[in-house]
C-alpha cells in the first residue's frame, strides 16, 4: 500500500506552519462519524453550505484522529497531540492531494461523465472486464467534488485499470476534477435534463463536462446523445487533443459503430451493427432503451480495446442489473436484513459496514459474506484486513461463505480472540451457499441487523429469501438517499444558524419511524417531532438520541415522557398543571418542555394573551424549563392567506417577547412549516419544522427546489384475463368493456390503503412503461386494470401505484385528498423496504 508521511502531504498541499511528528497517512476522512483507522487517517475539515467541518475537530480528536487539514487556527493546548495543516481551501487541498496520488500511476484510466448512465456504464464495464484486470473504481456514485478524490485515493500498485465517474452541477467544477482523474480514455454518455439550472444552455453544460476529456487519447460517445450540444469529431474537434481517437456510435448517422437493428424477444435484445465494414452483433438480457444504450456504450469500449468478438458476445449476454442501492428489509424473528449483495469488493463492503452500524444502533450485528473475488491482494492479507475491519466496526458475528474465506478462518478467530468482548463462536464458515442453506436455521437469527455481502456467483438472493419476513408482494420502498437529498434542498434556503425539526409523526408519514429517524440523526438534524409519546418511546428503543418533541402529551404518557427523555408540548393550563403535579411528585425539576400558542389555527395552544400567566407559573414552580416557544401556521402555502400568516407571526412574536422578558433566558422560536420555509423565509426564527417536503412533496410548486420522490408503492400482477366486448369487471358489474380487452388483476386493494375512490377509471397505474386505467370497483385485496394497449405484459410483472412515474400528488388528486392522507393511509401489512444509494 502506498503511504505518505504527513510532512510530505504538507508539501503537496502547500500547508502553512511547522509540522510536528512523523505520522504515516493511509486513509482520508471527511466525516468524524466514520473513523475506522484513526492512527493512519487524515481528517479534512471541509466547509459546506450548512456544516463546517471544523466543528467536528474535537469529535474526531476524541475518536483518535491526530492529523487534520484546516483553514482556521486551533489552540494546540486543547489538542496537544494534533498536527494541523492549515490551507486557504480545504476541499482544494483534498483534490490536490488526490491529483498527486493519481500521478504516481501509469495505468489506463477510464473517465466517465454525462447527465445519466455514468454509474451503470462503470459497473457494467467492471462486470465485463474484472476477470482479466485488477480494477479500481468509484464506489457507488462517488462522482462529486469530494467523491472523486476519495475514489482516486483508492488506487494502489496492484491495480491495472481505473474507472472513475465525474458529475458536475455548475460551471468550472470539472476543471478541478480533471487533474484528479486524469483519464486516458473518456466516455461521454449523454446530455440531459439533470442540473440544467447550473448552466446557461446545453452547449455550455456539454463543454463544461467535456473538460474531463481535455487530455484523453480515446473518446467514446453516442452522436445523437450529444447533438446538437457538442460535436467532438467535427466542429468541436479543437476542444480535444489533436491525437485523440474518436469512437462514436449511432443509430441514424455514420459512426464508428453503426447500429442497424434491435430485435427484442423473451426479455433479451439482439443488437446488430456495422463495425470496420463487418456485420457484428451482441445479445443482452435487457429490453429497455436505457439499458440498450448503456450496453452499446460498453460494447464500444471493448471493441476499442481489442477484445475478441466471441468473448464480447459471451460476456454481454451475462450482464446483470446493477442494484445501486442497499436495501433494508424486515427479516425473520424481529431482525432487519441489509441486502447489499450486488457486488463484493472491499470499498463497497466498508461503506455497507458503516451503514449497518448507523442503522443498527445498539443492536447486535451479523455479517454474512462470500469470498471476495479479483481483489488483486494476496488472500491472507485480504482476509486479515477484513477481520480487523469487523472488529473496528464492532460487528458481533461473521458467517463466511466460500472456500477461500473458509481457508483463512483462523485469521478471524485470532483477531476476534484478541479483541475485547468477542468470542470464538462469533465466526462460522461454509464452503458454499448450498452448504450454508442446508445447515442454516432461522432461529439462530433474532433481534439483530444482518448484512448480506456476496459476489454474484454465490447467489445470495437465496439467503435473502430465507431470512426475509415473508409478506404479500405489495411493497412500499423508502429511498433514504432521496430523503437526505430533499433535506439538503430545504437547508439551502435556511440561514446557517437555523435549526431543523424533522416531523416523524404518524409512522413518519407512513414511511417507518425508526428507519427514517436513524438516517436523519446520522445527518444531524437538530430535533425530531412525534404526535404521541409511544412513537417517541419506540424511537428511543431503536437507539435514537436526538431531542424529541411530543405534540400530543396526556396524563397517561407522563411516565414515558420522563423515562425516555421525551419533551412534551404544553398547550393549555390543564396539561401544564397535570404535568407539574406529576413532576413535583417525582421530585423532578427543570424538565424540558415546548410552549405552544394559538395564533389562528384554533386547534391547540395557549392564547397569546396568556403568555405572562404561564410564565408566572413556570417561574414559581420551576419544574419545567422552556426549550422552545412556537405556533402553527394555518395557510402558509396559500398566497391568498399571506396577510393572515403575517398576523399569526406577529402574535407569536408578541408572546415570545413577553416570555423572554418574564423568563430571563433564551429559548428556540419556531413557526415555519415546510411551505413557509420557501414562501416566508423571513419567518425562520431559530428553527423550522420540515415535514412532507422531506418525502419529496412540494406543496408550493417552487421552481428552485429539486425534490426527489422518497416513497414508491409497488405491487405485482396476479393474473391476466382476456374478456369479450360487453363483459363486466368486478363487484356490481361497474366496469363494462367496450372492446375485447386484456385485464390485469393486481395485488393491492383498499385494505392496503388504495382508496375505493380510485376505482372505475378515476386512477391509473404504471405497467410496462405505460399507464393503465383502473377498471371496476376496488376490492379489499385486489384491483383490476385495463392493459389492452400495453404489449408484453406478463403475470408477475411489477406495477407502480405511485413513485417516479405517477406522483403521489397526482394520486391524491384522483382520490380527492392530500398527499399526507395517502402516505399515512398505506396499511402496515404493506412491507416497507429501505434503500440507500
Amino acid at each position: 500500500m502506498i503511504t505518505y508521511q504527513v510532512q510530505h502531504i504538507a508539501d503537496i498541499i502547500h500547508a502553512e506552519g511547522p509540522v510536528t511528528g512523523n505520522a504515516v497517512i493511509e486513509h482520508l476522512l471527511i466525516d468524524s462519524r466514520k473513523v475506522v483507522f484513526p492512527g493512519t487517517s487524515l481528517f479534512f475539515a471541509i466547509t459546506g453550505p450548512r456544516r463546517d467541518g471544523h466543528q467536528f475537530i474535537a469529535e474526531a480528536y476524541e475518536r483518535g484522529i491526530r492529523c487534520f487539514v484546516v483553514k482556521k487556527d486551533f489552540d494546540n493546548h486543547s489538542f496537544e497531540q494534533a498536527t494541523f495543516l492549515k490551507v486557504p481551501d480545504v476541499l482544494l487541498a483534498l483534490q490536490q492531494l488526490a491529483a498527486y496520488h493519481r500521478r504516481q500511476f501509469n495505468i489506463p484510466v477510464i473517465g466517465i461523465t454525462g447527465s445519466n448512465g455514468k454509474t451503470i456504464v462503470k459497473e457494467w464495464l467492471y462486470q465485463l472486464m474484472h476477470t482479466n484486470q485488477h480494477i479500481v473504481r468509484s464506489p457507488r456514485s462517488y462522482n462529486s467534488q469530494i467523491g472523486v478524490p476519495l475514489s482516486v485515493w483508492q488506487m494502489q500498485p496492484e491495480h491495472t485499470l481505473g474507472i472513475f465517474e465525474a458529475g458536475i452541477s455548475a460551471a468550472h467544477e470539472m476543471d478541478k476534477l480533471e487533474p484528479v482523474i486524469k483519464p486516458t480514455i473518456g466516455i461521454f454518455t449523454n446530455i440531459g435534463e439533470a442540473h440544467r439550472e447550473g448552466f446557461e444552455n446545453d452547449r455550455q453544460k456539454a463543454r463544461e463536462k467535456a473538460q474531463l476529456f481535455s487530455h484523453v487519447t480515446q473518446l467514446i460517445f453516442c452522436r445523437e446523445a450529444l447533438a446538437p450540444a457538442l460535436y467532438p469529431d467535427e466542429k468541436d474537434r479543437d476542444f480535444f487533443q489533436p491525437d485523440c481517437n474518436f469512437f462514436s456510435w449511432s443509430r441514424i448517422e455514420n459512426a464508428t459503430l453503426r447500429i442497424t437493428a434491435e430485435e427484442k424477444q423473451s426479455g433479451q435484445t439482439l443488437i446488430r451493427a456495422q463495425y470496420q465494414q463487418k456485420d457484428i452483433h451482441i445479445t443482452i438480457p435487457f429490453t429497455d432503451r436505457i439499458s440498450i444504450d448503456n450496453a452499446i456504450t460498453c460494447w464500444c469500449v471493448l471493441l476499442m480495446l481489442g477484445y475478441d468478438e466471441a468473448d464480447i458476445q459471451q460476456q454481454m449476454l451475462q450482464l446483470e442489473p446493477v442494484e445501486m442501492r442497499m436495501q433494508l428489509k424486515k427479516g425473520v424473528n424481529n431482525c432487519y436484513l441489509l441486502n447489499d449483495s450486488y457486488s463484493n469488493d472491499t470499498s463497497s463492503l466498508y461503506l455497507a459496514l458503516e451503514y449497518l452500524k448507523q442503522q443498527a444502533g445498539g443492536h447486535r450485528t451479523t455479517l454474512i459474506i462470500s469470498d471476495i473475488l479479483q481483489s488483486g491482494q494476496p488472500e491472507e492479507l485480504l482476509y486479515h484486513e477484513l477481520a480487523e475491519q469487523l472488529v473496528l466496526h464492532d460487528i458481533d458475528r461473521i458467517i463466511g461463505v466460500g472456500q477461500a474465506i473458509s481457508r483463512y478462518r483462523h485469521l478471524f478467530e485470532r483477531v476476534m480472540q484478541n479483541a475485547e468482548g468477542t468470542t470464538l463462536n462469533a465466526a462460522q464458515f461454509f464452503d458454499s451457499t448450498e452448504s450454508f442453506l442446508q445447515q442454516a436455521n432461522t432461529n439462530q437469527f433474532r433481534d439483530e441487523y444482518i448484512l448480506l455481502k456476496g459476489a454474484r456467483v454465490f447467489a445470495f438472493e437465496r439467503i435473502s429469501h430465507l431470512l426475509e419476513q415473508q409478506v404479500h408482494q405489495t411493497v412500499m420502498e423508502i429511498n433514504l438517499t432521496a430523503m437526505i437529498h430533499n433535506l439538503k434542498e430545504y437547508q439551502k434556503h435556511l440561514q446557517p444558524a437555523t435549526k431543523v425539526m424533522a416531523m416523524v409523526k404518524a409512522f413518519s408519514y407512513g414511511s417507518g419511524s425508526a428507519e427514517v429517524a436513524k438516517v436523519l440523526q446520522f445527518h444531524k438534524v437538530d430535533y425530531l417531532a412525534v404526535a404521541y409519546a409511544d412513537e417517541g418511546v419506540e424511537l428511543r428503543k431503536a437507539g435514537i438520541s436526538l431531542p424529541i418533541m411530543v405534540m400530543n402529551a396526556d396524563e397517561a404518557s407522563f411516565d414515558s415522557l420522563v423515562t425516555y427523555d421525551l419533551e412534551p408540548e404544553i398547550y393549555s393550563f390543564y396539561i401544564y398543571h397535570a404535568f407539574h403535579h406529576y413532576l413535583n411528585s417525582q421530585g423532578i425539576g427543570q424538565f424540558p418542555v415546548h410552549i405552544k400558542f394559538n395564533t389562528g389555527m384554533n386547534r391547540l395552544g395557549f392564547e397569546t394573551g396568556e403568555a405572562k400567566a404561564i410564565c408566572v407559573l413556570l417561574h414559581e414552580h420551576r419544574t419545567m424549563v422552556v426549550k422552545s416557544v412556537f405556533s402553527h401556521l394555518a395557510g402558509s402555502e396559500d398566497p391568498h392567506l399571506d396577510a393572515f400568516t403575517h398576523e399569526q407571526v406577529a402574535l407569536l412574536e408578541q408572546a415570545c417577547l413577553v416570555m423572554q422578558q418574564q423568563l430571563g433566558y433564551d429559548f428556540i422560536k419556531h413557526i415555519s412549516n415546510t411551505a413557509a420555509i420557501l414562501r416566508h423565509p423571513r419567518y425562520q426564527f431559530n428553527m423550522v419544522r420540515l415535514g412532507i417536503g422531506l418525502y419529496g412533496v412540494d406543496s408550493v410548486n417552487d421552481q428552485t427546489l429539486s425534490l426527489q420522490p422518497v416513497a414508491t408503492l409497488r405491487t405485482t400482477i396476479a393474473q391476466l384475463r382476456k374478456i369479450k366486448k360487453g363483459e363486466s369487471v368486478g363487484y356490481n358489474r361497474m366496469g363494462v368493456v367496450q372492446r375485447d380487452s386484456l385485464i390485469a388483476t393486481i395485488r393491492i386493494g383498499y385494505a392496503d390503503g388504495y382508496s375505493r375512490k380510485m376505482g372505475n377509471g378515476a386512477a391509473q397505474v404504471y405497467i410496462g412503461g405505460q399507464r393503465a386505467p383502473v377498471i371496476g370497483n376496488i376490492c379489499m385485496d385486489m384491483t383490476m386494470v385495463d392493459v389492452t394497449d400495453i404489449s408484453g405484459v406478463r403475470e408477475g410483472d411489477v406495477v407502480e401505484i405511485f413513485g417516479h412515474h405517477i406522483g403521489i400528488q397526482e394520486l391524491a388528486a384522483w382520490a380527492g385528498t392530500i398527499p399526507y392522507e395517502v402516505m399515512t393511509g398505506i396499511s402496515q401489512r404493506v412491507k416497507r423496504v429501505y434503500v440507500e444509494e
